[in-house]
């Protein structure tokens, strides 16, 4: 929480630097419409995350049961944890520096440079870095989900669509289906696993569904957005 603490302040500077502004840029002001948007493009996205474990159920017969050990207390730290990862990077990469970027630069350069950073900030924090191919796939996907919430961000000028989507895919992949550094969540793998081959095509489809669905429909709802401009 103080890294985050620090952020803000750091935001707060820079922009008063360059804008004379405040961390009103940052649109955490809770109205009603940015309320519905987190639950609408958070629920989409968990949905869409999901479908990829559905399909490693269905292709490489795999059992998922219910935590026996989940407790409140579980939850809480797990969900709290989420929400921290998920406002520090926001800060970082579609934060202060992406809102100067956006006014100097414009949304199609700002976007870019954003999503490159966040696909090179990847590299690190899974520890890929000198795998080449699994950089490139990392860069891939985690600079094309950075291209989604930078425009969630552009469009509205606020961090509650980027923010709402980012904790969707995390949460779920992290907490609900118990794939990431912080342990057991609601449901684990059941095992033994059966020794099952998937095909390629198989494989791609458990892989590419999942990210493709969250792009597709999230673009498509924030392209018929209307556009909110920059206070001045």
């Amino acid at each position: 929480m103080l890294g985050i603490l620090v952020q803000l302040i750091i935001s707060w500077l820079l922009v008063w630097f360059f804008e004379k502004g405040n961390l009103s840029f940052l649109g955490f002001y809770p109205t009603k419409r940015r309320l519905l948007d987190f639950t609408l493009f958070f629920l989409i996205t968990a949905v869409c995350c999901s479908t990829g474990f559905f399909l490693r159920m269905y292709f490489a017969r795999e059992h998922w049961e219910l935590n026996p050990f989940l407790t409140v207390t579980v939850i809480f730290k797990a969900v709290w944890w989420n929400i921290k990862s998920v406002l520090f990077e926001e800060l970082i990469f579609r934060g202060a520096i992406f809102y100067i970027l956006l006014k100097k630069l414009g949304p199609v350069k700002a976007i870019a440079m954003s999503a490159i950073a966040f696909g090179i900030y990847h590299w690190f924090s899974f520890g890929a870095f000198g795998n080449i191919l699994q950089m490139a796939i990392i860069f891939v996907v985690t600079g094309t989900m950075g291209v989604l919430y930078a425009y969630g961000y552009s469009k509205t000028h606020s961090l509650y669509i980027p923010c709402a989507i980012h904790l969707g895919w995390n949460l779920t992949q992290i907490f609900i289906f118990s794939q990431g550094p912080i342990g057991d969540g609601v449901f684990i793998l059941k095992g033994p696993q059966p020794i099952v081959t998937v095909s390629y095509l198989a494989y791609f489809i458990i892989f590419l569904v999942p990210i493709l669905t969250i792009l597709l429909i999230n673009f498509s709802i924030l392209k018929q957005r209307r556009q909110v401009n920059f206070k001045t």
